[in-house]
């Protein structure tokens, strides 16, 4: 059973877009200052997106591996544990814990 309010609803969500998108193209063809404003921030936005995207597919991959880090250990360079400290965590005779994925 389809209720009459469902199409109503559906026809003023329409009705509403096509509104403001209406509202929104003779806005956008006006020369007014506030549209001049709008379209130069659009297309600095979309510029320095456009940018970013470029520069992290040509350097992407170099700074991730500056930020890397290699070798062995517990997080790539880092030592298991520090040698100058004492297990604090563990009693004497246990095995040291290991992280585990």
């Amino acid at each position: 059973m389809e209720e009459p309010w469902d199409f109503e609803f559906l026809s003023r969500i329409a009705d509403s877009c096509l509104s403001f998108l209406s509202e929104f193209v003779d806005d956008w063809l006006a020369n007014d200052m506030r549209v001049s404003i709008f379209k130069i921030l659009l297309s600095w936005l979309i510029f320095s997106l456009v940018a970013i995207h470029f520069a992290w597919k040509v350097y992407g991959n170099t700074v991730n591996d500056m930020y890397y880090r290699q070798g062995t250990g517990q997080n790539g360079g880092t030592p298991d544990t520090a040698p100058h400290l004492s297990g604090w965590e563990s009693k004497a005779g246990d095995p040291p814990k290991t992280h585990r994925d």
